[in-house]
């Protein structure tokens, strides 16, 4: 019988802290509700502060970077027996690319870093992702970011590639085309695409064909089967009882797709370059 969460023994490298102003619990509260579920390996990955401060209503500010780093240290320490990667998910942004290159994988060697897409930039500005894909322009946009995110070479894997299902009741032609582009570029760039658990526990979406999670869509994922990449399968995790939750779920939905799963922490092309 699965528990409310549908927790497995199992990995999870997308997990969140207070720090993000949307989600509860310390580094050290999701590692140790990892380690009694039996997990032997976790990654924290809090929403990225940025050296301008921007988005601050849904990330740690720059100042708190240092605690959140000793945070995570504080818990491997506590708990020798699991390994933590540290972690960071991030908009990428040109302008950024030294900081999570030279600062964040190299001076403070942090182990990975997750791209994501919660932003678009289009016409100028900045587009919420969760509310605003629903035009083909926007959806050109976003499949252009996120591209543009795999080419940096800077990020293990891309969480939540489908998040324009939060905006779209039904599948059409304008998704299927942004997910081309996103596929046709994790090819090229070798870079995995995250089944994000945290869509199963966020409120369905009613759409022509019933209720459905926000995301993952599983009409994305059945193109995605088309194309020679790899998938991660993740919690996503905002509460520490979450830490591993709906993992099963979503390689669930991966299996029923054929798609490749990995279970460890791919090296980001940047690195594989490195001599």
């Amino acid at each position: 019988m699965k528990n409310e969460n549908n927790i497995i023994n199992d990995a999870s490298f997308h997990t969140h802290t207070f720090r993000c102003k949307h989600a509860t619990g310390e580094v050290i509260d999701y590692a140790r509700n990892a380690f009694e579920a039996g997990s032997r390996t976790l990654g924290i990955s809090d929403h990225v502060p940025l050296p301008d401060d921007r988005w601050p209503e849904a990330r740690m500010a720059f100042s708190e970077l240092d605690d959140y780093t000793d945070a995570i240290e504080f818990a491997q320490k506590a708990l020798p027996d699991l390994k933590i990667f540290k972690g960071m998910e991030c908009e990428y942004a040109p302008e950024y690319h030294s900081y999570f290159k030279d600062e964040l994988l190299g001076e403070r060697a942090y182990d990975y870093l997750i791209g994501a897409g919660h932003y678009t930039p289009l016409a100028g500005t900045w587009i919420n992702s969760f509310e605003n894909l629903k035009t083909a322009s926007a959806l050109k946009a976003y499949s252009t970011y996120l591209a543009q995110t795999m080419e940096s070479g800077l990020f293990a894997f891309i969480a939540h590639p489908d998040l324009f299902g939060c905006s779209n009741t039904h599948w059409n032609a304008d998704l299927a085309a942004c997910s081309r582009d996103i596929f046709q570029a994790a090819e090229a760039t070798k870079t995995p695409l995250e089944i994000n658990g945290y869509g199963f526990r966020k409120p369905p979406i009613q759409s022509t064909e019933g209720l459905r999670p926000r995301y993952p869509w599983r009409p994305f994922w059945e193109m995605a089967a088309n194309y020679d990449i790899q998938v991660i399968c993740n919690a996503d995790a905002h509460r520490p009882k979450d830490v591993l939750a709906n993992i099963k779920d979503a390689k669930d939905l991966a299996n029923a797709c054929k798609l490749e799963i990995i279970d460890h922490l791919p090296t980001p092309v940047s690195d594989t370059k490195k001599t």
